[in-house]
């Protein structure tokens, strides 16, 4: 039976929490500090990247602007032009939007559509992820696009009216319990959670073990052998 696959892009498609990481660990060696060690530091930064999130989304942009904010924390002061280009180059990989697609996802989503509606739906700053979508040479594959500031039920719900999809056939599909599976459950969607060992603690929260309507995989490729 045809279904509606819905797919997450960061961390289920192509990589990207790995990259942030990077940019972290090399930020937290950079700042250093005399008295904090880089758990504590690092916690900081979680703080930090909380609330920036909660207040303007998601991104390099407003990830940057966290390190910025967490320089001027653990510093007491601002940055210098010097320091901010020294934070920039930190950055690198993310400002220029490197893509690594995640093993098995082009050839996956190549079978998939001869046999299934296909969708992506991703958060973050709408240039951003439109230049990374581009990046990745994936757009064919998808009946539609959607970018959006934040995944929450009415997100998905909004998509069941817009597409008149019959939620018990529709699939999301991601790496995040917190903005991929619980919130399209709680809009009547079944759910696939392909964890990435990279997932932002953020996107962090609990599932219920007994929800059968998540089919829990370990490889996007694995999706074959159920749809």
């Amino acid at each position: 039976m045809r279904q509606t696959l819905i797919f997450d892009a960061d961390d289920t498609l192509w990589e990207n929490n790995v990259i942030f990481e990077r940019v972290v660990n090399d930020f937290l060696d950079w700042i250093a500090h005399p008295t904090l060690d880089r758990t504590e530091l690092r916690a900081v930064l979680d703080d930090i990247e909380r609330a920036n999130s909660a207040a303007h989304g998601y991104g390099s942009k407003v990830f940057l602007h966290s390190l910025h904010d967490c320089f001027e924390k653990l510093r007491e002061r601002p940055a210098t032009d010097n320091e901010r280009e020294e934070i920039l180059g930190l950055a690198h990989a993310l400002i220029n939007y490197e893509v690594e697609l995640i093993p098995g996802v082009a050839e996956t989503l190549d079978e998939l559509g001869t046999r299934h509606e296909l969708f992506l739906l991703t958060k973050g700053d709408l240039d951003e992820q439109q230049r990374k979508i581009d990046a990745s040479g994936l757009d064919k594959h998808f009946r539609g696009i959607h970018i959006v500031r934040e995944k929450h039920a009415g997100v998905y719900r909004g998509l069941v009216e817009e597409h008149t999809l019959t939620p018990d056939r529709a699939w999301m599909i991601g790496n995040s319990p917190k903005s991929d599976i619980l919130p399209a459950r709680a809009a009547g969607m079944n759910a696939v959670f392909i964890p990435n060992e990279n997932t932002w603690a953020l996107e962090h929260d609990e599932l219920d073990p007994a929800d059968d309507r998540v089919l829990h995989l370990s490889r996007f490729p694995d999706l074959l052998g159920h749809f």
